[in-house]
């Protein structure tokens, strides 16, 4: 028997990086009965790869287009982004999108506005390139309550740590390849600084916890001030420097947040996931622990996963967020001590050192690096200082020795500060 196909219109808006992946996994899948059937672009002047005829100027257009059965959201600008959700989800229309800054910073207003006007929005894509996360999430571990959520989440820095571990080059060298080939933005601060993982993370809490909570409020540091040391002393400890995002649940239903560079030692899942590529371990109270690993960025992996959401839309699928119609879960800081690395200038390390009483382990001859003893509370309240300074912060898992540290990093073991 012959099945039916139906006829079905993506008006799309935004026809950048994933735009264009999204048209040509479209183009390629056209026997599905599925066809772009408006495109909606701002720069009259940037060169594409289509005529100038295939594209529309005013989004209007787009929105008001009754014959389109699905908005497919892809634009860089996240004010007029949020202003196209809000319209289209108002209208009661399906929208898919991959802008995960406006759905991480407006997640409650987006999820009220479903509510009200019947209008369903995906973003599968906005976290984690081509892995299936949120749906995993919502349909596997929808009921069941989860240790622990951690994993590396963008695939630009990730990209940038593999090669200056692999070739012991310069940051920048790296920054520059990552660009070039398209992982990087020509403005990469997002992706360096830790917001886009931040972001993602968020997205994440509210799927995995049932947890809404703005990045603003979330300790992040980012990977922009790494140093050579820095790769020497991981290299030396037998571990790789990873940009870590990472949720676990604590006592009471809290939930502790955090996005920062980690020392991942070998035979930890996310030690092998290399260059632009996501992974992300799901650990379940009854289920256990779970890998997924897959892109994290470039135009079609990312293109690919908007039309995964485009496909089940259609078939109707819709979050549900079940954990937060029944979690009371909370955000905390955690009261967990961190074993940090700093390395930076020794006058800003010494100025830090001033501030906050705790337990040093180990400081090179230069006073350039410092390993020692933090409370969440005191890496936060001291978070932005550190930034300001070009310190790179990283953390020290419990699993990881110290044993090894170098010669010339503890040939001067310092007294706690307050001791001084």
């Amino acid at each position: 028997m012959k099945i039916q196909k139906f006829r079905k219109r993506i008006g799309l808006i935004g026809f950048g990086c994933v735009g264009q992946g999204l048209y040509d996994v479209v183009e390629a899948n056209r026997h599905l009965g599925w066809e772009i059937g408006s495109i909606c672009v701002k720069d009259k002047d940037k060169p594409r790869s289509l005529p100038a005829s295939s594209f529309t100027y005013n989004v209007q257009e787009v929105l008001q287009d009754a014959s389109l059965d699905i908005i497919a959201e892809l634009i860089s600008d996240p004010a007029e982004a949020l202003g196209i959700i809000r319209q289209a989800l108002q209208q009661g229309r399906t929208v898919v999108s991959a802008n995960k800054k406006v759905i991480s910073e407006n997640l409650p207003e987006l999820i009220q506005l479903q509510q009200r006007y019947g209008g369903v929005l995906l973003y599968e894509a906005s976290v984690c390139g081509s892995i299936p996360v949120l749906r995993t999430l919502e349909a596997y571990y929808g009921s069941e309550p989860l240790v622990e959520v951690r994993g590396i989440l963008n695939g630009s820095s990730n990209y940038i740590l593999s090669k200056l571990h692999a070739e012991r080059g310069s940051y920048h060298s790296a920054l520059r390849q990552a660009q070039e080939l398209g992982f990087a933005e020509a403005d990469p601060a997002l992706d360096v600084e830790g917001g886009d993982a931040l972001h993602k993370l968020c997205i994440l809490a509210a799927h995995a916890y049932g947890v809404l909570v703005h990045p603003e409020d979330v300790l992040h540091f980012g990977i922009q001030h790494i140093s050579p040391e820095a790769i020497e002393l991981a290299d030396v400890l037998k571990c790789r420097i990873k940009l870590v995002g990472s949720l676990k649940a604590v006592a009471h239903g809290q939930v502790v947040l955090q996005v920062i560079p980690t020392f991942i030692p070998a035979g930890d899942a996310l030690y092998d996931v290399e260059a632009e590529f996501n992974g992300l371990e799901v650990e379940a109270r009854f289920a256990g622990k779970q890998f997924l690993k897959g892109r994290g960025a470039g135009s079609h992996p990312t293109g690919s996963a908007v039309w995964a959401d485009v496909a089940a839309a259609v078939r109707g699928y819709r979050y549900t967020y079940p954990k937060l119609c029944t979690n009371q879960a909370t955000v905390t800081a955690g009261d967990t001590g961190l074993t940090i690395l700093l390395q930076g200038e020794p006058e800003q390390i010494a100025k830090f050192l001033e501030q906050v009483p705790s337990e040093a382990l180990f400081q090179s001859q230069d006073q350039s690096q410092v390993i020692l003893s933090l409370s969440p509370q005191q890496l936060g309240q001291h978070a932005a200082f550190l930034k300001q300074q070009g310190v790179f912060v990283a953390a020290i898992p419990a699993n990881v020795s110290l044993d090894k540290i170098p010669e010339r990093l503890k040939a001067e073991e310092i007294l706690p500060v307050e001791t001084l």
